[in-house]
């Protein structure tokens, strides 16, 4: 017969206790309390538990004391906090030491049982996780990605809203779904949004949901975002983009959790935490009225920031590695190396676009390099930032931009009218290159070899242009 789950309950009102004895108990927990800080950590070492719950304010003491005994004395164990109405200072004071949530006074049953059932899911998954499991994906050994990691690890013991800031391209999906991945939620379904990606004129319906007939083009019922997460987690991303009408009613929702389709009568709940990211600056657009003040409040208790490559260039070696050897598996060969000189070569660039540039660069080189080796000319880097703007974000100087290799040659200029204007650049040089590839094939009979020649580029540049424009 398994050992039923218990909880320790630390509050210095008895009503309260009796409360939350009677709630956990129906739940199926066996439940202990304590009345101060000196008598929990008895409890705690002389017992076992699942959960703690812990009052603010205790007589010998505050819970935010006992919140750090227990990161450090019992880290398998899930600790909540329980606070005053409106006290947000507190509760973010209790999820940066260590606390995975946090419930108000007075106390929402429903919003408990909640708390509770995603808090023994966590000790669960602590219990039969080895101690050493951390987020791998996130490569490089530099300090600023070993705190990243860390602070990952703690924030996904969390329930809070989290606010991940950060350059183009440093990663913050890959930190969002790690976060996710690692806590109570893990099991439930992790739902990205790009917010700048939705028009305008859609997004209530995508962001909630809307029932059949509730505007022209709704044949049918549709689940929207909200929904689609439930049990899980939601990623706002580029959540700045945002427009003011928008930012009101995903305020409302966070508020009440609970959303109402379009064209419906009534709400429906949701348990939905959610993560958002913007590489713009959230808190300038509130100074100057584009963002809404109280939701930056909502969304932002607490921020993580993701360093930009070039603050961690000691991590480059490691990560384009791990880069190569993908590239290689796509490919379905071994990978090139990178030679000393292009290693040294990336080593002073400054990555504008961060990680993801880097894989962008070494993609190019390893389609466009001979034989088993990337070199410098293999990657041609474009031209480091103006001065200016190397001032100002600690990029290279103009006279070390001389240093880097030119640039590729440009395209021939094309006539205005021959580039469609609702088409974007990089579209328009895939069609390109498609058409010019299409017209080698079939010019060489469909020899690769014979037509990567009569292109001027080598067999495993045109493998991988077939790859990449789907014309394998």
């Amino acid at each position: 017969m398994s050992q039923a789950r218990s909880a320790l309950i630390v509050d210095d009102e008895r009503d309260i206790r009796e409360l939350l004895v009677l709630t956990l108990g129906r739940m199926g927990l066996r439940v202990d309390t304590a009345s101060d800080v000196a008598s929990a950590i008895n409890q705690l070492g002389s017992n076992r538990y699942d959960l703690c719950l812990t009052d603010m304010r205790l007589p010998d003491g505050n819970g935010q004391q006992l919140i750090e005994h227990i990161a450090q004395n019992h880290p398998h164990l899930p600790v909540a906090m329980i606070t005053a109405y409106g006290n947000v200072e507190a509760a973010v004071d209790a999820l940066k030491a260590g606390a995975f949530d946090f419930v108000s006074k007075p106390v929402d049953l429903a919003v408990l049982r909640r708390l509770v059932q995603h808090a023994l899911e966590l000790h669960a998954e602590r219990a039969s996780a080895p101690q050493s499991a951390t987020a791998i994906r996130l490569i490089g050994d530099s300090p600023a990605m070993t705190q990243l990691r860390n602070t990952i690890t703690k924030l996904a013991r969390s329930q809070a809203p989290v606010y991940i800031s950060g350059e183009s391209g440093v990663g913050k999906e890959l930190v969002a779904r790690l976060i996710h991945e690692q806590g109570p939620r893990g099991h439930g379904p992790f739902v990205p949004v790009n917010c700048g990606a939705i028009p305008t004129e859609l997004m209530e319906s995508e962001f909630f949901g809307h029932k059949k007939g509730s505007f022209t083009g709704a044949h049918a019922d549709k689940q929207g975002l909200f929904q689609a997460a439930h049990g899980g987690t939601l990623f706002l991303d580029e959540v700045a983009e945002l427009p003011l009408h928008m930012q009101v009613k995903l305020l409302r929702v966070i508020q009440e959790k609970s959303v109402r389709p379009v064209g419906a009568n009534s709400e429906s709940p949701i348990d939905v935490r959610i993560l958002s990211a913007t590489h713009k600056n959230l808190a300038q657009l509130v100074a100057e009225n584009r963002f809404r003040d109280d939701l930056y409040y909502r969304i932002n208790v607490i921020e993580l920031r993701v360093p930009p490559l070039r603050e961690r260039p000691s991590d480059l070696p490691a990560l384009a590695a791990a880069i190569l050897v993908r590239l290689g598996t796509d490919l379905g060969e071994t990978p090139p190396d990178l030679t000393e000189g292009a290693l040294s070569v990336l080593a002073g660039y400054p990555f504008p676009g961060n990680v993801r540039e880097l894989e962008n660069i070494l993609e190019r080189a390893v389609a466009l390099c001979d034989g088993r080796r990337i070199d410098v000319e293999d990657l041609h880097l474009p031209r480091a930032p103006i001065a200016s703007l190397a001032a100002g974000n600690g990029l290279p100087s103009t006279a070390q931009a001389a240093t880097l290799p030119a640039p590729a040659p440009a395209l021939p200029a094309q006539p205005r009218s021959a580039i469609d204007s609702d088409a974007a650049l990089p579209n328009y040089i895939e069609q390109l290159e498609r058409e010019a590839i299409q017209k080698a094939l079939e010019e060489c009979r469909y020899n690769k070899t014979r037509a990567a020649d009569k292109l001027g580029i080598t067999f495993r540049a045109l493998r991988y242009k077939l790859k990449k424009l789907g014309m394998e």
